[in-house]
């Protein structure tokens, strides 16, 4: 996939959807305007999961990567996940979110800042300011 344009603000969402979907204790994911973000090769081996009530999640069937994720309350942005992103990512975290629903195993050593589900100060999960 290619991007051009603007990314959101980039989370560290600890939400059990996350932890599950990437098999980890939480996902960095950065939001994208869906008109800035195309498929360059390989679209044909994209499958789908829409087993949850609000975001329907992508993989690649030949190799299971995690891939996008669409919101179906929001038809201008998708997540992006960034352990598959190659090469230089400039951009660093800003906040932990769902930390009331992190892995119990899990100790956060940072210092961002840590909100219990989703932060006021964000009106969506895409990454738009109120």
């Amino acid at each position: 996939y290619k991007i051009d344009g603007e990314l959101g603000e980039v989370l560290h969402c600890h939400c059990s959807e996350c932890r599950k979907w990437h098999g980890s204790a939480f996902r960095t994911r950065v939001p994208v305007r869906k008109k800035d973000f195309g498929w360059v090769v390989g679209e044909e081996h994209i499958a789908e999961y829409d087993g949850l009530a609000n975001v329907v999640k992508t993989f690649c069937k030949i190799c299971g990567s995690n891939l996008v994720s669409y919101y179906k309350d929001n038809d201008k942005y998708l997540g992006l996940p960034l352990g598959g992103v190659e090469g230089e990512f400039v951009e660093r975290p800003t906040k932990h979110i769902f930390v009331g629903s992190k892995a119990s195993w899990f100790e956060i050593t940072d210092e961002l800042p840590q909100y219990q589900a989703f932060p006021k100060d964000m009106n969506s999960i895409h990454g738009e300011k109120e």
